[in-house]
């Protein structure tokens, strides 16, 4: 039976190499991104800054493994999904086991919840392995209603200024953590308080203020806001 391809992406890695360039575990799994494939909430604001659309463009091997991972998913019912998302996530753990490292997983580094079974059977990957830490960002309502309140999952909606609505909504009503996207970091703080009350994290990666890896460890590991459900959280698309 064909598996499902994990990828290394040194921003998430939960392990980097001796010379801290690179991650030494693929501890993330992607789909191919827009509307046409795994993101139903696409909103033109994250389709006009798409970083993980670009580097499918720019790395005609990323699309393959993608589409590798989408052929085998999108039409797939439930019990074939969790065996398939079971069988991967195993790996990762035999991976960190061998090396000593944490067991922290980014789900979708590319890509979204195109459907609720796909969702609901990374619920069921989630519960069933409590010793990994998960992070995801969706922009898929029923998703974040789907995986709310899970211990072991950071879960963040992806909220801009035309989904925010829902957004506010996900946070007052359910207390779903928002990752919210502007132009710059001016703009997200004060959409972010006028939803919130509160201006929320930058994200330092963005803003430059930490590598994106190290000796130290991957950005996002070594903030550890997203990856730990600490706080609401501001990108900005200029890094400005």
């Amino acid at each position: 039976m064909a598996q499902l391809k994990r990828s290394k992406d040194r921003k998430v890695a939960n392990l980097v190499t001796k010379n801290g360039k690179q991650a030494a575990i693929a501890n993330t799994f992607g789909l191919p991104a827009g509307k046409a494939y795994s993101c139903p909430g696409a909103t033109s604001v994250c389709e006009s800054v798409c970083y993980a659309g670009k580097l499918e463009k720019i790395f005609p091997s990323v699309k393959v493994n993608l589409l590798h991972n989408w052929e085998l998913l999108r039409n797939a019912d439930g019990l074939t999904m969790v065996m398939l998302l079971t069988e991967m996530i195993d790996e990762f753990i035999e991976d960190c086991e061998k090396k000593e490292a944490p067991k922290l997983f980014r789900i979708h580094w590319d890509g979204d919840f195109f459907n609720d079974v796909y969702t609901n059977a990374w619920k069921f990957v989630i519960e069933h392995n409590p010793d990994v830490q998960f992070w995801v960002y969706t922009r898929v309502k029923s998703a974040a209603l789907i995986l709310k309140d899970i211990p072991n999952l950071s879960l963040y909606y992806s909220t801009d200024s035309e989904n925010k609505t829902i957004g506010i909504g996900l946070k007052t009503d359910h207390g779903v953590k928002l990752a919210y996207l502007a132009k710059n970091f001016a703009i997200g703080q004060a959409d972010m308080k006028e939803l919130t009350s509160k201006p929320g994290a930058k994200c330092p990666e963005n803003l430059k203020s930490i590598p994106l890896i190290s000796n130290a460890g991957s950005a996002c590991v070594s903030c550890s806001l997203c990856v730990f459900n600490k706080a609401d959280i501001v990108f900005s698309a200029t890094k400005k």
